[in-house]
């Protein structure tokens, strides 16, 4: 068998960043062959990938990618806040969501598609064995218009379109640029903020304002309020509903005193032309994604062990 110096363990440590047993491992098994041993942590390193996909991930970043008239949003999760600092993470999912620009927003075919010489699935797997953490592509989207701009507004942005909630808005018009990404951005800080579920009452679900108009008729004859009131109340209810749920009815967060529509409406004058919002996408990084409750105090005793 060949010696395997110190040397050689940390190159190779170096080379791909497996632990330093692994490499040791891998260097005496492969009778100190770099390069084999390489081949041996990859393999070894896609093995623990598919061990650790059962881990829950809610943490990781939100990318934003975009073009003057056409932008997308992807989630990728890891287990641990951590690997959102990690820059070797941070370039994977920017790399992801540059691809899904022209691979369109299914999760598989992003997977399918390629990155350099490796597909993005591959990628993936690849960073989960040199990080040690699961990481998942959980979902992406994405919005265009025909004229005027796409605006963008990542919140607790850790570099460069990279976050934990990100947002885009279509803005439809022929006026400025630089006056509708202005005013775009603050619409999606507005999103961000104020986490509309629709962008007018026309676009809700039909089954959420069926069940918001039982809520207030309900309501309205638990109060004793007569019967031909009943309906005029549900529909005064209804519109301040839409009030707190609905984007261009939400009062404005730079303005509380205008609706989103109406400090669209006031922005035409410096755009110059008319504008429309004509939607948004809003992802925050892990929402619906039900984390795992973890005993540290246990982990720590096991890990210890028995005294």
């Amino acid at each position: 068998m060949a010696t395997i110096s110190a040397q050689a363990v940390k190159e190779l440590r170096d080379k791909t960043g497996a632990g330093m047993m692994d490499c040791k491992a891998a260097l005496g098994e492969t009778d100190g062959d770099l390069e084999k041993a390489v081949d041996w942590l990859r393999k070894k390193g896609l093995a623990k990938a598919a061990n650790k996909a059962g881990r829950t991930t809610a943490d990781g970043l939100i990318g934003l990618a975009q073009t003057a008239t056409k932008g997308v949003v992807v989630e990728v999760n890891s287990e641990t806040d951590f690997v959102a600092r990690n820059e070797f993470f941070q370039g994977l999912v920017r790399m992801i969501a540059d691809v899904a620009l022209t691979a369109g927003t299914d999760v598989e075919v992003i997977k399918q598609a390629k990155i350099g010489k490796l597909t993005v699935a591959e990628a993936i797997a690849e960073s989960v064995a040199k990080i040690g953490e699961n990481m998942t592509l959980r979902r992406a989207a994405s919005l265009s218009v025909s004229g005027g701009v796409i605006a963008n507004y990542v919140h607790s942005q850790v570099a460069e379109g990279l976050g934990k909630i990100g947002v885009l808005v279509a803005i439809e018009t022929t006026g400025q640029v630089d006056e509708a990404t202005r005013f775009g951005r603050m619409v999606a800080m507005h999103v961000a903020a104020s986490n509309p579920q629709a962008l007018d009452p026309s676009h809700l679900d039909a089954d959420t304002v069926r069940r918001e108009k039982e809520v207030l008729a309900d309501k309205a004859k638990a109060q004793g309020r007569p019967a031909d009131k009943i309906d005029m109340i549900v529909e005064s209810g209804l519109k301040t509903f839409y009030k707190e749920v609905c984007l261009l009815d939400q009062p404005f967060i730079h303005d509380p005193g205008k609706s989103v529509a109406q400090a669209a409406k006031e922005a035409e004058g410096k755009i110059g032309a008319p504008i429309k919002i004509t939607g948004y996408v809003r992802f925050a990084l892990g929402e619906g994604v039900e984390r795992e409750k973890k005993d540290f105090a246990a982990e720590v005793a096991a890990a210890v062990g028995p005294r």
